[in-house]
């Protein structure tokens, strides 16, 4: 199962530079009328989403904040976002989703914390549910970041179908902590072992560590099974080189004389 190819990123508004410290100005007793004040200068406030109105995700999970003339949306709220479309070019509004479009969908209240901006539709059948990105995560909706990124509630999420039966008491194989007694939300198997154990959050720090190129099952290393299953189950499998390959001198031994 192939990830969609993204675009390139378009250029965005630098951030918000921290105004310098105000020079103490000396006051005396003149005759003269005060000098005008100068107005007290303070940081800017932290961007908010217009999508999901929040300041303090995670980029990991939410991706790189967009701004643009006092619109500002995260990457991943953008492309999750049931009515839009990238109708633009390349150099077009935010990954060629036009900024018309973008404002059109902060008009919606999100049915988990009843703001507005809720851009995620449920793609169940006939389901109303309208809701955040990061909202829909802790909830446990479950987004997917392939072909269409189709978004689902709690209710209508997809779940896993696998025959896995734990003996005593499992771990999981990254953290090495308990896991639910069978495949839920929070707790995941490998499809193609079934003996692997993992909790959604671990096997989604993997996924971002290891890329697409490297991502497999940590027990039986199985790969296309595998991440078939990660991929329709919402896990975000980066299509870049992992990270310790864009770690300094990661290549360094490589090259060095013979």
């Amino acid at each position: 199962m192939e990830p969609r190819s993204r675009r390139r990123k378009v250029s965005q508004c630098p951030p918000a530079q921290r105004p310098a410290a105000l020079q103490d100005e000396q006051a005396g007793p003149s005759s003269a009328p005060p000098p005008r004040k100068r107005k007290r200068q303070v940081p800017q406030e932290e961007a908010v989403c217009g999508l999901c109105q929040r300041t303090d995700c995670d980029p990991e999970v939410v991706g790189q904040l967009c701004r643009h003339r006092g619109l500002c949306v995260h990457e991943n709220c953008l492309y999750h976002a049931s009515g839009l479309s990238q109708r633009g070019a390349d150099e077009e509004g935010f990954y060629g989703f036009l900024f018309p479009d973008i404002r059109q969908e902060l008009k919606r209240r999100c049915c988990i914390c009843r703001l507005w901006g809720a851009s995620v539709t449920c793609r169940g059948q006939r389901c109303p549910r309208v809701f955040h990105f990061p909202c829909g995560s802790e909830r446990g909706c479950v987004s997917q970041f392939f072909g269409e990124f189709k978004s689902f509630c709690w209710k209508h999420r997809p779940v896993q179908r696998v025959r896995a039966v734990q003996q005593d008491q499992t771990l999981c194989l990254i953290c090495q902590e308990a896991v639910a007694g069978q495949p839920c939300y929070d707790t995941l198997v490998c499809p193609a072992c079934a003996s692997a154990w993992f909790h959604r959050r671990c096997i989604q720090g993997q996924a971002l560590r290891s890329a697409l190129h490297h991502f497999r099952c940590p027990l039986c290393q199985d790969v296309a099974t595998f991440q078939e299953e990660m991929f329709r189950l919402g896990i975000k499998i980066p299509d870049r080189d992992a990270a310790w390959e864009e770690e300094d001198g990661a290549f360094a031994d490589r090259n060095g004389p013979e």
